[in-house]
């Protein structure tokens, strides 16, 4: 066997690059999942200010536009980056222009759309006026978005002057009517207060209150994920039946290995999400922002064209359509 990204042997310890199998040569065969339906980036509490540097100690500009250059570098294309939320620490007007220059040039490249979420730290006029081009309102900023089959619902669970998340009965209505109907490919479901529990203690002073109404929408619907921000670490878990998958921060992140129901911040180990939805499977991989040294020799595409082809497997193009027209349809206000 070789070294650990040289053949993947050590997953596949009985099939060789000759394709035979315990010395049976093999047919070609489909992989078990084709390619996606739909890619999307999940980013989560940029947290940018007007000036300087976050707390006088992160350079949140700095942090975001690394995590665009990693994605320009991989040649990636998705169909959207959704930001859930905390766009600006203090919801000044000048750190949303700044994140909208930042957001709408990397997105220009990838010819991807850009979905806002509101954060409790943000301010639902200036998001409106200054990321949306709409009027200044305080109502809450309900969306939904289709992505070629992909209905993605966006849910404001802001509460203006306080941190912790709530739903209205009026937005529960709103969502129930719009997951009357199924949506082709299903529905992601974006806020920013995750509706699941936290491993900190001092995290239910931030929660999302009231999570029973939310879930007895959303149980027997045609949701496939919900994403979510504000803790600042990477979680999974589920809700109502759904998995839940939360962003960690561009920004700065939680050290979740300080004693015991502490609390402490770190300019390090910030993370963004890969979103591919397979079919009603969605699969959420945590990336990590940084250089580290390299184990094992670099498989390039071509080279993994090869192997692939020598082992026999084939893996099929997504069976619907192909890649998302990004038009979005419909307010909730």
């Amino acid at each position: 066997m070789k070294t650990p990204s040289g053949d993947l042997l050590p997953l596949l310890p009985a099939l060789t690059l000759a394709g035979t199998y315990r010395g049976v040569m093999m047919t070609s065969v489909d992989a078990q999942y084709p390619r996606p339906d739909h890619f999307l980036v999940h980013l989560s509490d940029t947290h940018f200010v007007s000036e300087g540097l976050l707390y006088g100690d992160v350079d949140a500009e700095a942090r975001l536009a690394d995590v665009f250059a990693a994605i320009h570098a991989s040649g990636l294309r998705p169909e959207a980056f959704l930001f859930t939320g905390d766009l600006a620490d203090k919801g000044e007007p000048e750190a949303y222009r700044k994140l909208r220059t930042a957001a709408e040039s990397a997105a220009a490249m990838v010819q991807a759309r850009l979905i806002w979420v509101v954060g409790n730290h943000d301010n639902r006029r200036h998001i409106r006026s200054l990321l949306l081009d709409e009027e200044a309102d305080d109502a809450p900023l309900d969306r939904r978005y289709d992505l070629g089959g992909l209905r993605v619902l966006v849910l404001d669970s802001s509460v203006p002057g306080f941190h912790h998340g709530e739903v209205s009965e009026e937005q529960l209505r709103w969502l129930a009517a719009e997951l009357q109907s199924p949506a082709p490919d299903g529905t992601l479901l974006v806020l920013h207060h995750p509706p699941i529990p936290s491993v900190q203690d001092l995290a239910a002073v931030t929660e999302l209150r009231n999570q029973s109404g939310l879930a007895r929408v959303v149980e027997g619907s045609d949701v496939v994920g919900i994403l979510a921000g504000h803790l600042h670490f990477s979680v999974s878990s589920i809700f109502a039946s759904v998995p839940v998958s939360v962003a960690s921060s561009t920004c700065y992140t939680q050290d979740l290995v300080v004693p015991h129901n502490g609390v402490q911040g770190r300019d390090g180990a910030q993370t963004f999400n890969f979103v591919h939805v397979h079919g009603r499977t969605v699969v959420n991989s945590v990336v990590t922002l940084g250089s580290y040294p390299p184990v094992g020799a670099y498989v390039s595409a071509e080279e993994t064209r090869r192997r692939l082809s020598s082992a026999g497997i084939h893996i099929p193009g997504a069976p619907g359509r192909p890649r998302a027209s990004l038009a979005e349809s419909g307010t909730c206000r």
